[in-house]
């Protein structure tokens, strides 16, 4: 028996190398042959579309079409013409003609192959074995060849042994490339050729765990144990027994942080749904206007609207305030500044403090904190008669609720919005605002 033959050896597996996907085939049953996908610069409004038979004759040159069609078995000259394996996978038509080249019954090449394969597993090519063992199933599902009809019945049943090795030892292999999906393939075809096999059960197991299926990985387990229990109870257990025992709590382990997991993100979930109602709530009970602009907002990560506690007086911590993000502009010179947080009690001349103060705009020093004065944005009026937007002023002393509450002035994409101008600049920027509103 080769080393993978005992379950012991492989409950500890590396996995260390990734399968490649599957390459996606543009064929259909209408096309003869695979269409290539023609250039993006092609004007396909101009040019009439070809039918799919002859589009796919169309997109190769007659040499390629030739060594297309070599690939096929009805006009394979040469069994090597196929391909190689890779290009091959999944052609059983191919695989089950070139088993058929090796001399022997269906069982003995199919022997062959798997004990070439056990020979790449204890390489650790873990590829070439899967490609072996492969081999080995087309092998026995190939047609009956003359020696087959010459063995005993005993024969069949040494076949099926050799089929099942092959299917739980490519389970192995698929394990350590990373195809989950696949060991359960193998290991489901092992159990119905023999459904106490314990190697099938822990690699149905394994590959059940990786996947993030932890009931009937437990299920899978709890077989595998039972097949394993020593009799009577008071011997020692097996090492396949021990095995059985460490994944079992593995898996109850992985289940417990899964579930760990799950409710976190639930009760978090929950609590951000209560913060935006209070938010929305907050809002609308001031009649502050929002308004948004586009289907995806710009990503502002942390300076959003928030609802909570004022930092400058912890004492009053049933008490919460509105925090908005700021944007200042200034129009007459094409430039801004951004305040992530800025309370709702908060004064414009103390925001204009922050952004201004020991930064001069210009040589002139136009933009100083009280040689500015600011403006915003009213909604437009619906309706006949109704007038567009406007300007409203703010003063120093004036908070931030002030002139957003009412519905006046609209934060914006979740921004309040407020231009900076010089006073000597205010009259003519307001009469170009006024001139570009028409």
């Amino acid at each position: 028996m080769s080393r993978i033959e005992e379950l012991p050896d492989v409950s500890d597996t590396s996995y260390a190398s990734q399968a490649k996907p599957e390459p996606p085939t543009t064929s259909s049953p209408e096309t003869p042959f695979p269409i290539r996908a023609k250039p993006q610069s092609q004007d396909a409004s101009t040019t009439p579309s070809l039918p799919p038979a002859m589009d796919s004759v169309r997109s190769h040159s007659a040499d390629e079409i030739v060594q297309m069609m070599k690939k096929t078995p009805l006009f394979m000259t040469d069994l090597e013409d196929g391909g190689d394996d890779d290009d091959n996978e999944g052609n059983i038509q191919l695989e089950a003609l070139r088993a058929l080249q090796y001399e022997g019954t269906r069982r003995e090449v199919a022997l062959g192959f798997k004990e070439r394969g056990n020979e790449m597993v204890a390489e650790k090519r873990w590829k070439d074995a899967k490609e072996f063992y492969t081999k080995g199933i087309l092998a026995l599902k190939a047609p009956r060849k003359k020696e087959d009809d010459e063995t005993p019945d005993d024969e069949e049943a040494e076949g099926k042994k050799v089929e099942e090795a092959c299917y739980t030892n490519r389970a192995l292999c698929n394990l350590e490339l990373q195809n989950y999906r696949s060991t359960l393939h193998d290991t489901r075809q092992t159990l119905l050729l023999t459904p106490t096999s314990q190697k099938a059960l822990y690699r149905s197991a394994l590959a059940l765990l990786h996947l993030s299926r932890h009931t009937p990985a437990l299920d899978a387990v709890s077989r595998g144990l039972a097949l394993t229990s020593p009799e009577p109870p008071s011997k020692p257990p097996s090492p396949q027994h021990t095995a059985f025992l460490t994944l079992h709590s593995r898996i109850l382990s992985a289940q417990h942080l899964a579930a760990t997991a799950s409710a976190e993100r639930a009760s978090a979930a929950s609590q951000h749904r209560k913060q935006q109602l209070a938010l929305h709530a907050a809002l609308a009970a001031r009649g502050i206007a929002m308004r948004t602009t586009t289907a995806q907002p710009p990503d502002l990560e942390d300076a959003v609207i928030q609802l909570r506690p004022d930092p400058e007086d912890p004492k009053k911590k049933s008490e919460l305030l509105l925090f908005f993000p700021v944007l200042v502009l200034y129009p007459e010179l094409g430039g801004s500044d951004f305040v992530k947080q800025v309370a709702e009690t908060e004064t414009w001349g103390r925001v204009l403090d922050t952004v201004l103060q020991g930064k001069d705009k210009t040589e002139e020093q136009e933009y100083t904190p009280r040689g500015v004065e600011s403006f915003a944005e009213t909604k437009e009026q619906g309706g006949a008669g109704g007038g567009g937007a406007g300007l409203v002023k703010i003063g120093r002393k004036v908070r931030l609720l002030d002139f957003l509450k009412g519905g006046k002035v609209e934060v914006v994409d979740g921004v309040v919005r407020v231009f900076v101008v010089p006073r000597g600049r205010v009259e003519a920027w307001v009469r170009g605002m006024r001139e570009r509103r028409g």
